[in-house]
């Protein structure tokens, strides 16, 4: 699963390393387009986990028979959310044309997103899918996948971005079309190992069709909903920091978004320890023993912060070398060298606060680390963001000069903090009042 992950990101920051070697202008189009992308992906990705948790309570509880009718209709609730997301993102494209943006950057960052918006009903479906079978213990197939889909990523983006043999060079939007077409590809080869594979069978969810069924999906939405607005609570106060500090340049825009890239990379190891999480956690309670399943949380929490531990120290000590890997404009690398000591301050809280937030949807519980995950980054690191990065003039407490990305990943190191302390305390108190269960 982890190696799966990182070949995920790893399409990111092939994105970003190859357009920021093409240009700043390129880069900055694909940081823009990539951080409105980015909250939609994500708070998709979040709505689609309501499969986990259910499966893996089913495959607990031996009930394989019910996983079936539970994947259908998860997939038609990925193809309608997929849509609203398509559109979503395609108006959200509009919010370029009131930035003060270069209009080149401004065009090429609204192709970007109008191109990668026709991945979003199968990336909806993948995402169940990859759910279904993590939830199996089948990580393999999305492991294998995603590392044929990074090969193909980096030969569309070198064919593309730079017009090779003959093509046309499109530049930042030749990563938008690399994306779309390798989200297909993921869906596409996902069904296939499945259909061929042994392990599926006895729940094999494609085996004939069904309708829609409105009380299942509703259970879902109940579900996923809250996961969706956790993860877009998150998604948001990174992603919106590449526009709120568009108007200082495309240095800024640029160094925020390679900072950005490599912490998301360095982010799929705790998160995928998290999906593990929450799939042991799942199946435990599933089984009727929460002894284990609180066990197994804590021990999912102390792996990892203990990669917490040794991220952070690599972040601190090669700040310098992975800016430089992205770009060749040395203004934007000195800039993003600096974003990447925050990223180091907040690898202990970042990875607390997603190990915690797995665990607790294992129990299925979603709305507290919702509100939790809102108050953290809606109600301290956006408006201390905007403070010590913006410095509006009406703020009688405002910073001399704005901080502009600066301030804004210092908000974030706070905003981190207050989430980790408040999952953590309520995946002791979750998982201590199932205790007493398993005793009478």
């Amino acid at each position: 699963m982890l190696i799966g992950q990182l070949a995920t990101v790893g399409m990111a920051v092939a994105d970003v390393a190859m357009a920021g070697h093409a240009s700043a202008e390129d880069l900055a189009a694909v940081s823009l387009g990539a951080s409105v992308w980015s909250i939609v992906i994500v708070t998709l990705m979040g709505v689609m986990m309501a499969v986990n948790p259910i499966v893996a309570h089913h495959v607990g509880a031996g009930e394989h028979a019910r996983i079936p009718h539970v994947v259908r209709q998860a997939l038609w609730k990925a193809f309608g959310v997929g849509l609203l997301a398509m559109a979503a993102a395609n108006l959200s494209a509009l919010v370029f044309d009131h930035m003060q943006i270069e209009p080149a950057v401004r065009d090429m960052a609204k192709a970007f997103l109008h191109v990668t918006s026709f991945a979003l009903p199968a990336f909806a479906c993948y995402r169940v899918l990859y759910g279904y079978s993590a939830s199996l213990n089948q990580t393999k197939p999305m492991m294998v996948i995603a590392l044929g889909a990074l090969a193909l990523n980096v030969l569309l983006n070198w064919l593309l971005i730079y017009g090779r043999f003959g093509l046309p060079k499109l530049g930042g939007v030749g990563c938008a079309w690399a994306t779309l077409f390798c989200v297909w590809f993921n869906l596409i080869a996902l069904i296939a190992w499945m259909r061929r594979a042994p392990v599926y069978r006895s729940s094999w969810p494609l085996s004939h069709f069904e309708p829609p069924h409105w009380p299942e999906i509703r259970q879902l939405l109940k579900v996923g909903l809250p996961i969706g607005v956790t993860y877009f609570a998150e998604a948001s106060a990174f992603g919106l920091i590449a526009l709120l500090v568009a108007k200082f340049g495309t240095a800024q825009v640029a160094a925020h978004q390679i900072a950005l890239n490599f912490s998301s990379l360095v982010f799929m190891v705790p998160l995928s320890l998290g999906v593990a999480m929450l799939t042991r956690v799942g199946h435990a309670l599933g089984e009727g023993d929460p002894v284990a399943a609180r066990f197994r949380s804590w021990v999912g929490v102390g792996l990892s912060l203990a990669f917490a531990t040794l991220s952070a120290s690599f972040i601190a000590l090669f700040n310098w070398q992975i800016a430089s890997a992205y770009t060749s404009d040395g203004n934007v690398a000195a800039l993003a060298a600096q974003l990447l000591i925050f990223a180091a301050l907040f690898q202990l809280s970042d990875a607390t606060q997603v190990a915690t937030s797995c665990a607790i949807r294992g129990y299925k519980v979603t709305r507290p680390p919702m509100l939790i995950h809102l108050a953290a980054f809606w109600g301290f690191s956006l408006p201390l963001g905007c403070v010590l990065g913006l410095a509006p003039d009406w703020l009688p407490w405002r910073p001399v000069e704005a901080m502009a990305a600066k301030g804004f990943w210092i908000a974030l190191v706070v905003g981190l903090t207050v989430a980790a302390l408040g999952l953590s305390w309520f995946l002791d108190r979750l998982s201590r009042s199932r205790l007493p269960r398993a005793s009478t």
